[in-house]
């Protein structure tokens, strides 16, 4: 069903108030049922997944048109009654005013924050320069601005994620993308206990989030000690669902068996969650 105005307005002071303390996780479904169930479970809000949706429809991470990712999130904000963050990658523009104009398309969608990446998509030159990616970045700011303010923005540096681990240029980057107008902070890929615990101070009192996109020997409870504001997951459950569907896949094209369905959800259980 699609959620009324109030309804958007009330999902996304409940996001913001998320944000103010404490840590929580902010899992990502890549369809409507994958976020009915995690609704399910009691999570506060979720997230989309660009990797995620792609794959449920054949592509590459990265390669769903705009006109596609926008009708996803539509799909994800009337699934259930959460606070819905957009992965919206490095916000299907060529200039800063061409992300503006998207990011007012993905605002009216009814999502509660988005996300704006600072990736180019050019193996070559795979970060934009600092200052091209402020602009980008304040553009979106303006564009929500514009909007209404409510819904919240993501800074995402991309630099561990694309060959360039670099700490002191993610956490200048960080600090900038705070000054253009982002309400939370994100770079994907940290993995330590000093390099996530350096990010948190650097950009206090801004929120951070944190990718746990697979096994870690990092818990909730050690995150949250941190200084993380909240934990997302990327295309992890997707990949997860992708496994145990290859492997019963593989057992029967390959040997001839059918014991890939252990572990399988009930059709009862799913039956009763949709019904």
């Amino acid at each position: 069903m699609t959620p009324s105005p109030s309804d958007i307005a009330a999902r996304r002071r409940a996001f913001r108030e998320l944000h103010a303390a404490g840590c929580f996780v902010i899992p990502n479904p890549w369809d409507a049922g994958s976020a009915r169930y995690l609704a399910s479970l009691g999570f506060k809000a979720l997230a989309t997944t660009s990797s995620g949706f792609a794959w449920s429809h054949a592509h590459a991470d990265g390669a769903m048109p705009r006109d596609a990712v926008l009708a996803h999130l539509r799909e994800i904000v009337a699934a259930t009654d959460l606070p819905v963050n957009a992965d919206f990658e490095s916000g299907y523009g060529a200039t800063p005013r061409d992300v503006a104009g998207s990011v007012a398309l993905a605002v009216a969608t009814g999502v509660a924050g988005l996300s704006i990446e600072d990736s180019t998509g050019d193996a070559a030159q795979p970060i934009h320069d600092l200052d091209v990616a402020v602009a980008r970045l304040r553009a979106a700011r303006e564009a929500i601005d514009a909007s209404g303010g409510d819904t919240l923005l993501v800074g995402r540096a991309e630099n561990f994620l694309h060959g360039r681990p670099d700490l002191a240029d993610t956490i200048a980057r960080l600090r900038a993308y705070a000054e253009a107008g982002a309400d939370c902070l994100y770079a994907p890929g940290l993995k330590t206990r000093a390099d996530i615990a350096e990010v948190v101070a650097a950009v206090a009192p801004k929120p951070v989030n944190l990718l746990v996109g697979g096994t870690s020997d990092l818990t909730l409870a050690d995150i949250a000690a941190l200084g993380v504001r909240r934990v997302s997951v990327g295309g992890g459950l997707a990949r997860s669902a992708w496994g145990g569907f290859m492997r019963a896949a593989r057992s029967i094209a390959e040997q001839g068996v059918f014991d890939g369905f252990a572990g399988a959800a009930s059709g009862a259980e799913l039956n009763a969650l949709f019904g």
